[in-house]
């Protein structure tokens, strides 16, 4: 096909007159003269500068918004305004022809509604360029701060028999012919026959197996897809999504704060590195979508400063009792502004209390710990008060929850109680309470949805936005 040079390495080039290369799709065409041309290897167009006296003129007409070309010609300093090279094209060819009256993406704004419909072509928007580049510079960090640390990438099941979260929102696996599985005497399904002779599911966390694989290997970690068949439709959720989950032993819940906030530093400074062009440009998108909104609903800071803000200071930490102190006491709540209201202790704090937290009133990333056992998980380690279990939240600016995670129930007596105050099967989960009677240790972990790292680095709205192909309510395309 030819040596080919991105159209990133030509833009940062610091030689002229070479014989060069380029390969993309065709942004515009003007004055059957200058074709703006895209390779996705970064938001920047390079402009094709065509002879079109010396071009046949058929080739010139099937040069196309969307169509793929190849062009050989010479890098030089451009002449016009706005760019600093231009390839002054020798031979053009055609590698795929883009009919200008059914390409649905032509060269104006398009809703982010209208292109989720044609997802399969979004990627070739600067919006969506500018998202999949960070989304994977995000991705590659998280591996490398791991890694450094000299954690082990573990790979847990997809596909497993048990519900981590106790919620019951999971999406059956079966190879039965649905409209006539096997029946058992009693008329019920008999899983025996089924594939794995059990019901199954998509795996909702890799968490209990990560913890399995720490009281061997010390630090773990497992980046990898889970599903929630949870019927929302909100801009927070999807039913199939990312989770990045590590599991250390012997770490106590101080310890488990100080890797949360390392993490999330560690990937937000690697993207506004490796990525500066990109956000730059998503953050003046973020700036022209705040204008329409009311001055009272605009962010009080644009996206560099909501990163720099991450960056800059240290995470505030607050027990849960703390917070909801404060949050009964605060304003938006005596003047009954708070779409749930805090009563008092025992509240499940919303989104709308985590943000006020963190943007009203710390100004700075919050870590809250030590919640009322009844609303988290079996697994979290019970505090001496009887009341409050060693879990932490990780709030961000804009978004909430960010990270949540807790030291783990260590001691086995503990566990089985709260297992059974919870009605959860301990013979199911027999390999679980195995590593509590075989060398039990203090160990500690956390779960960080990917997508909702994106949609803050990225500063998009929906959550729908940030994921290739989002599977939600009555849509699986693509």
């Amino acid at each position: 096909m030819g040596q080919r040079t991105k159209i990133k390495a030509l833009l940062e080039s610091e030689q002229t007159d070479i014989e060069v290369v380029v390969k993309g799709w065709v942004r515009t065409f003007r004055n059957n003269q200058f074709i703006a041309l895209n390779d996705g290897s970064t938001n920047n167009n390079i402009q094709i500068v065509v002879d079109f006296e010396n071009s046949d003129s058929a080739l010139l007409k099937r040069i196309t918004t969307g169509a793929a070309i190849s062009v050989t010609g010479t890098l030089i300093a451009s002449l016009g305004k706005g760019q600093k090279f231009e390839v002054k094209a020798k031979e053009i060819e055609i590698l795929g022809d883009s009919d200008p009256e059914k390409y649905p993406l032509q060269p104006k704004k398009h809703s982010l509604e209208f292109l989720r419909e044609i997802a399969h072509l979004r990627f070739r928007t600067n919006t969506f360029g500018a998202i999949f580049r960070v989304r994977n510079s995000l991705s590659f960090a998280i591996h490398q701060f791991f890694q450094e640390k000299g954690f082990v990438y573990l790979h847990t099941p997809i596909i497993t028999a048990s519900d981590a979260e106790g919620a019951g929102e999971t999406f059956h696996v079966t190879n039965f012919d649905l409209a006539n599985p096997p029946k058992t005497e009693n008329g019920e399904i008999d899983f025996s026959q089924d594939f794995f002779a059990r019901p199954t599911n998509l795996t909702v966390s890799g968490q209990l197996e990560g913890e399995l694989a720490a009281m061997a290997l010390s630090d773990i970690y497992t980046f990898g897809p889970t599903f929630r068949a949870e019927n929302s439709n909100t801009t927070r959720h999807l039913a199939e999504f990312w989770m990045i989950e590590p599991e250390m032993a012997f770490y106590d819940l101080n310890d488990n704060m100080d890797l949360a906030e390392a993490l999330l530093k560690y990937v937000i400074a690697y993207a506004l590195d490796k990525n500066k062009e990109d956000i730059e440009f998503l953050s003046q998108r973020l700036e022209e979508e705040e204008k329409q909104k009311p001055q009272a609903e605009r962010s009080e800071m644009n996206l560099l400063q909501k990163l720099e803000f991450c960056l800059n200071n240290d995470f505030e930490r607050v027990t849960y009792t703390e917070a909801i102190e404060i949050l009964k006491e605060s304003t938006p709540n005596k003047k009954k502004k708070f779409q749930y209201l805090v009563e008092g202790w025992g509240t499940d704090l919303q989104s709308e209390h985590e943000r006020y937290l963190v943007e009203k009133h710390f100004k700075k990333p919050v870590i809250l710990t030590d919640y009322p056992k009844e609303i988290k998980a079996f697994y979290m380690r019970q505090n001496d008060d009887g009341k409050t279990v060693s879990a932490m939240d990780v709030l961000f600016p804009g978004i909430g929850e960010m990270i949540g995670g807790s030291q783990r129930e260590e001691r086995l007596d503990k566990l089985e109680q709260r297992m059974d105050e919870m009605g959860i099967p301990k013979e199911e989960l027999w390999w679980y309470l195995d590593t509590r009677r075989f060398g039990a240790c203090p160990h500690a972990g956390f779960g960080l949805g990917f997508e909702r790292l994106v949609l803050f680095v990225t500063g998009m709205g929906n959550i729908r936005d940030v994921i290739p192909f989002p599977r939600y309510p009555k849509n699986a395309e693509f």
